[in-house]
């Protein structure tokens, strides 16, 4: 149902830098470009992620209660991708492991303008 979604930066060359290491991690390329704005994904039918500055001209604000979930295959993805977002210099906001009983496993960083992201899996109970 998600097309994509956008997140504000107040600078796009160095959060293009950011988001172009971390999703080459899980095979995801740029897919869209303009000149305040980068989106990523795997074709421009699927669901996407992008960066924007804000159309306002006003400064770009981490959202409060707002977070990016990116779906991946596996436990050591997830643990991938986290522990990629930090070498970037994302800030930790909860280490990779389990939460609840679902089999949801998940990952939680910011990443340089500040807007949380989750990477997540599903792991079938036994």
């Amino acid at each position: 149902m998600i097309g994509y979604v956008t997140l504000g930066t107040n600078d796009v060359k160095r959060a293009a830098a950011f988001y172009d290491e971390l999703l080459a991690l899980i095979g995801v390329r740029r897919i869209m470009e303009t000149d305040r704005s980068v989106a990523w994904g795997t074709a421009m039918d699927r669901p996407s992620l992008g960066v924007i500055t804000p159309h306002d001209g006003k400064a770009a604000t981490p959202g409060n209660g707002t977070m990016v979930g990116i779906a991946v295959d596996a436990p050591t993805t997830v643990q991938k991708l986290h522990a990629g977002g930090l070498a970037l210099g994302g800030k930790d906001e909860g280490a990779p492991g389990p939460r609840g009983t679902s089999g949801f496993y998940a990952g939680y960083f910011r990443d340089l303008d500040g807007n949380k992201l989750n990477v997540f899996c599903v792991v079938p109970n036994d």
